[in-house]
């Protein structure tokens, strides 16, 4: 989860895996907003509170397999539409990048 904050600290958060799927519903979807999380599941869902409480030090995730944006409206613009990292633009990405992703250098 990453917060818009100035401040904020780019922490890591474990999900169930139930709790991913709802977080991130679409086939290799790896990128999530929470307006458009809260519109889907409602303002009032108990779900993020349970992931609120499994922090992980950077250290030691096995993976780190979506990003959940907080007050990234603002930024959304340059993010894919398909919520995917892998459809990023060729242009935002190193050429080491486009290689792990089956691009053209």
């Amino acid at each position: 989860m990453i917060d818009g904050a100035d401040n904020c600290t780019f922490s890591l958060f474990q999900a169930t895996d139930e709790e991913f799927r709802i977080i991130f519903p679409e086939p290799g979807q790896d990128i999530e907003f929470a307006d458009d999380l809260i519109e889907r599941i409602g303002k009032d869902s108990t779900l993020l509170g349970p992931i609120w409480q499994r922090p992980i030090a950077k250290q030691h995730p096995t993976g780190i397999h979506g990003t959940l944006f907080y007050e990234f409206g603002r930024k959304r613009y340059a993010f894919p539409t398909t919520k995917r990292e892998r459809d990023w633009d060729s242009s935002a990405l190193n050429a080491a990048q486009r290689r792990m992703y089956g691009r053209l250098p």
